[in-house]
């Protein structure tokens, strides 16, 4: 199948939205009593396996549009600038998003989280037993250095490299590993792209993504700064993003080559991939190794052919269709960084008015004490995902992008490439 300008993947923009929408469950059902449900917090407690998924396709999609015939398509300062200006809007927008959020909550003060409210509270990382130890030994308040220092790695989209905690909006450290891998790519998708034996190497990056944990479970290092190091650091994450770009390199050598999978084939793959997310959802239970290693690399094919898969999908003749998907797909990574603030604001609202009154309200710190004691309701659920969803359309159209096309216009990008 010769290659357009104009192929669009409309399965993988279905993708990367459920990825994003799992990311938000995952972060925000634990809250809900009824995920202690047996089967519910185990489908519901696999969140890795959407973000690594999720860099697997950064690379697969990039390669797709950037890389054609093993030659980058615009130079690399101009790549560069398109990256930036695609992340950054983004990330400043849900730091400042974020800091407002905690400005509010921490003035509600509704017990028990939201009297640690502060841009300074982190907890640190730790894959530890924790049986025998308070959660109160692992959280932290920067002092007034580390609040500078890791406010610098914010603005300069380096706080995936802080081992030991994350700070502001935990999820943000996604961008700042993704902006990373976009510094690497002009310099490895041409050579990965013209490479033979696809298969063979995707085998080989697979092998040295499992490096690291193995070494970190032989020496029974898992607390920090270990655990933060497999869980974020662009270094030991950059086998995922070049396993999408080798992906997609096969996928094109496949599809160029009419050698595209049958009914059975793609059956026999969706199979694969369902059995080792359920399979990742028992196993996370189980001993502490299973973690680092379903985390770093084990489920690395899985995650190539459930991209492939959803690569292969046709596209849908309806023109309203194919518009929300694209529209859907762009929500996705705003979802991966704005669902925390959101649900903080959206739980904080059922639990005060839960207890509204006007007597209430008269005496605030009362007040905030009942609300502390309300349980978040399951009912409301589906409204916050929908209202996230919202706001994660609503925010790259009339914020994001906006603000992307200024920086473009001062930033060293190619006009001739669309």
């Amino acid at each position: 199948m010769p290659r357009t300008d104009k192929e669009h993947f409309i399965g993988l923009e279905w993708l990367r939205f459920i990825l994003g929408l799992y990311i938000v469950v995952f972060h925000t059902l634990h809250n809900y009593p009824e995920q202690q449900l047996p089967i519910l917090k185990q489908l519901s407690g696999a969140g890795f396996f959407a973000t690594s998924t999720f860099f697997v396709l950064s690379g697969f999609l990039l390669a797709h549009v950037y890389c054609q015939r093993g030659q980058m398509r615009e130079p690399a300062v101009s790549f560069w600038s398109r990256r930036f200006a695609n992340l950054y809007p983004l990330h400043i927008f849900s730091l400042l998003l974020t800091i407002s959020v905690i400005f509010v909550i921490s003035n509600l003060g509704i017990p028990p989280d939201d009297t640690k409210a502060s841009i300074r509270f982190v907890v640190y990382d730790t894959n530890e037993d924790m049986t025998d130890i308070s959660r109160a030994t692992l959280e932290h308040f920067m002092s007034n250095g580390e609040l500078a220092f890791n406010s610098v790695l914010q603005l300069l989209m380096l706080q995936a490299w802080n081992p030991f905690y994350l700070t502001f909006n935990a999820p943000l450290w996604s961008i700042s590993t993704l902006f990373f891998f976009y510094l690497t790519f002009p310099f490895v998708a041409p050579r990965l792209a013209r490479l033979k034996h696809k298969v063979l190497w995707l085998g080989i990056i697979t092998l040295i993504y499992l490096i690291p944990p193995v070494l970190v479970i032989l020496n029974g290092d898992y607390g920090m700064p270990f655990t933060g190091i497999l869980h974020r650091n662009p270094l030991v994450r950059l086998p995922e993003f070049l396993a999408g770009i080798l992906a997609y390199g096969l996928f094109r050598d496949m599809q160029d080559a009419g050698r595209t999978p049958g009914t059975g084939g793609v059956g026999l793959m969706i199979a694969a991939v369902l059995a080792c997310f359920l399979g990742t959802a028992w196993l996370i239970e189980g001993p502490q190794f299973w973690y680092y290693l379903l985390h770093n690399g084990l489920l690395l094919p899985a995650q190539i052919m459930l991209i492939y898969i959803c690569a292969l999908a046709a596209s849908p003749s309806s023109e309203s269709v194919r518009r929300w998907s694209q529209r859907l797909g762009a929500a996705s990574l705003p979802l991966f960084v704005l669902h925390v603030p959101a649900f903080t604001l959206f739980s904080r609202s059922e639990k005060v008015l839960g207890v509204a009154s006007g007597e209430c309200f008269a005496n605030w710190a009362q007040c905030a004490v009942q609300a502390g004691e309300q349980e978040l309701s399951i009912v409301f659920y589906p409204l916050f995902l929908l209202l996230t969803v919202i706001l994660c359309v609503w925010a790259p159209e009339n914020a994001v992008v906006p603000t992307r096309n200024r920086l473009l216009k001062r930033l060293p990008v190619r006009r001739s490439t669309s």
